[in-house]
């Protein structure tokens, strides 16, 4: 059954050459979304497939290789492309095949009319076939190959529409062009990304491989507890991390990425790019066990990233950025459960999430497609023209605020509880204040879109969206509803299949960490009950504004709002203290200093020199003849005299 393994990988690389090679010419946007959400489909089906293989197997013998070829061999350094197919890498596939393959089929609804729809599938495609390299692979330089290849994806599918503007937002609202997002995502990966590269030269320096296997097996005998060479790989790895996921400092870029279509921002925010970052460090497990400082920096940024990033959700009004906004918060929340070390916790809000965030943002993408507005402030009392967009949304609202049974309470009052039972109770207090900030900034989104006064104008008429886009909702919101009942603790009754599912991956790096255990099942109850208050009074908070309108709530007033709406600053401040001086500098230091005056100045020095003597040179060329016979005669006669006289 594992040999089907290359297929998965195989088969969005084929949708995405049909559609990229032959899309224009076959000029059919039903044979090109069949082909663009099948072979993803069939992707899924495989990957299903080894899943079910892997229960009937002992928990020792899920683990395999799978080589296809030898890449790079030179010296001591080799490389292979193949595949690790193990606990956490099969349930990244089934997330990422699953989720993709419903956003595919939805797309074929968003996307209909548009010039470039083959285009559009092609690169989708492309983006599964690199997100699947990343999560599938053995050894960190074909995960690095995966890990640019979404980067690349993501600044083709931003810039998707490169003659169009979007609104960048702010006190003092602009416009850029779409391409600008692009380049802006493509450029903040590469910091994180050279992060990630430094990081592989220095685990072959200690390790002597890049392969997984290898290099984690070699670790707690190579390296010491808080080594400082595992210290700065960790960090550097995190570094990459922070940029693919869009953590402090390095989450700039994802806001803007809402210049692409809608389903690419549900792709890049539920099922590929954002989560790489998450992934890379619960595969490295044992690494970041060893080194216990960078764990605490990866809990701090984390924890940090989920507040900040909520705070800025709370007063946006694009319906795609509040989400946005909500993605980076709720990344802050993996990487906090990944920093207390619960790794399990942090992949398990990986997949609840990849429901809700793919349900939200499609449901938004359905507003769009009614409305053509992005703005909640003109939205309002859709629910009755929009029931399944509408239930639906309100579904993945109730899972990302937290209320039970839905998903999203299941996998954050975990991460809450892990927080709370390793000691950082001050992270666990800033986590649990974002909690309640996400139920408040979530509900004023649906209540300002779908509740309350019509504020569209009555020349519009917005409707249910057709069935190819509602049922990935319908799907999705079930998904939403059942997800998280896989990870039900033990303190309710329940097994946590998730838990025991990844524990062999993990067990590892929890052996090292010596977790705290022993927590009373009375103190995770009140935790749990203090988790539903937070969501329960933020939804409560956002009815009395939005709906009862508390217009003494409502008014937009003082510097704190302000600071909100131009989301701290941070762009401003990376353009006065980076972008700035590298734009002057290039032009003082670079062109004039350098460029101009030396390089120009040398290369129109010798024009001028040639100039010069050609200008003397030529006085000889007088085109007389008896001219020419005299120096001839001369020249004869001094050349004599030499040969006489010497």
């Amino acid at each position: 059954m594992y040999s089907l393994t290359p297929y998965i990988v195989l088969f969005p690389l084929i949708g995405f050459l049909i559609n990229g090679l032959f899309g224009k010419k076959l000029n059919s946007e039903k044979l090109s979304g069949i082909i663009g959400s099948g072979t993803i489909g069939i992707s899924f089906v495989f990957a299903a497939l080894i899943f079910f293989n892997m229960l009937g197997q002992p928990s020792e013998e899920r683990s395999h290789i799978v080589s296809i070829f030898n890449w790079i061999a030179a010296g001591s350094f080799s490389a292979d492309v193949a595949y690790q197919v193990d606990q956490l890498s099969i349930l990244m596939t089934l997330v990422v095949t699953g989720v993709g393959f419903l956003i595919h089929v939805y797309s074929i609804g968003y996307m209909h009319g548009d010039a470039g729809f083959w285009r559009f599938f092609s690169y989708l495609n492309l983006f599964i076939f690199m997100m699947l390299n990343l999560v599938l692979a053995n050894n960190f330089l074909l995960m690095f190959l995966g890990w640019e290849g979404v980067g690349l994806c993501s600044f083709l599918l931003i810039g998707f529409w490169h003659d169009q503007k979007f609104d960048t937002g702010g006190y003092q609202p602009g416009s850029a062009m779409t391409t600008d997002a692009a380049k802006k995502a493509f450029i903040v990966n590469r910091i994180g990304d050279f992060g990630f590269l430094i990081a592989m030269f220095l685990i072959f320096n200690l390790f002597g491989s890049l392969k997984f296997d290898d290099v984690f097996s070699r670790a707690s005998s190579l390296a010491a507890l808080g080594d400082t060479a595992i210290f700065w790989v960790t960090l550097l790895l995190f570094l990459g991390a922070t940029g693919k996921s869009a953590q402090i400092p390095l989450f700039i870029w994802l806001p803007d990425a809402m210049a692409g279509p809608t389903p690419v921002s549900a792709l890049i925010h539920a099922a590929t790019m954002v989560t790489a970052g998450v992934y890379m460090v619960a595969r490295c497990s044992i690494l970041y066990a060893l080194a216990p400082a960078t764990m605490e920096i990866v809990a701090v940024v984390g924890a940090a990233t989920a507040f900040f990033a909520a705070t800025m959700g709370l007063v946006q009004n694009d319906i795609k950025k509040v989400l946005a906004y909500s993605t980076v918060s709720q990344l802050g929340y993996m990487f906090l459960a990944l920093g207390v070390g619960s790794f399990t916790a942090g992949i398990f809000h990986v997949m609840t999430h990849a429901f809700f965030k793919a349900l939200l943002f499609l449901g938004a993408g359905s507003v769009i497609h009614a409305l053509h507005e992005q703005d909640i402030q003109k939205m309002g009392g859709l629910k009755s023209a929009m029931p399944t967009t509408y239930k639906t949304f309100l579904i993945a609202a109730l899972a990302i605020a937290g209320i039970p049974p839905l998903s999203g309470f299941f996998s954050k009052d975990e991460i809450l509880f892990r927080a709370f039972s390793q000691g950082s109770t001050v992270l666990w207090l800033v986590a649990w204040v974002t909690a309640g900030l996400t139920a408040f900034y979530m509900f004023r989104l649906v209540l300002l879109t779908f509740e309350g006064d019509l504020r569209w104008s009555h020349e519009k008429h917005p409707h249910e969206s057709p069935k190819v886009m509602t049922v990935p909702l319908l799907v999705l919101a079930a998904l939403s509803v059942i997800g998280g009942f896989i990870g039900i603790p033990s303190s309710l009754g329940g097994e946590n299949a998730i838990e025991r599912w990844l524990e062999p991956v993990f067990q590892r790096a929890e052996s090292q960490l010596a977790l705290t255990q022993g927590v009373s099942y009375l103190t995770e109850y009140v935790l749990m009950a203090l988790s539903v208050v937070a969501g329960v009074a933020g939804i409560a908070l956002a009815r009395r504004m939005y709906l009862q309108k508390d217009r003494a709530l409502i008014q937009p007033k003082g510097a704190f709002y302000k600071l909100l709406w131009n989301k701290y600053y941070v762009d401003e401040v990376y353009d006065a203290a980076i972008v700035a001086p590298m734009v002057k500098g290039s032009e003082k230091l670079l062109w004039r200093g350098f460029d101009v005056a030396i390089i120009d100045g040398i290369v129109n020095g010798v024009a001028k020199l040639i100039g010069l003597l050609s200008d003397q040179l030529r006085k000889i060329q007088v085109g007389v003849a008896q001219t020419y016979a005299l120096a001839f005669v001369i020249g004869i006669i001094v050349v004599l005299g030499i040969l006489v006289f010497r």
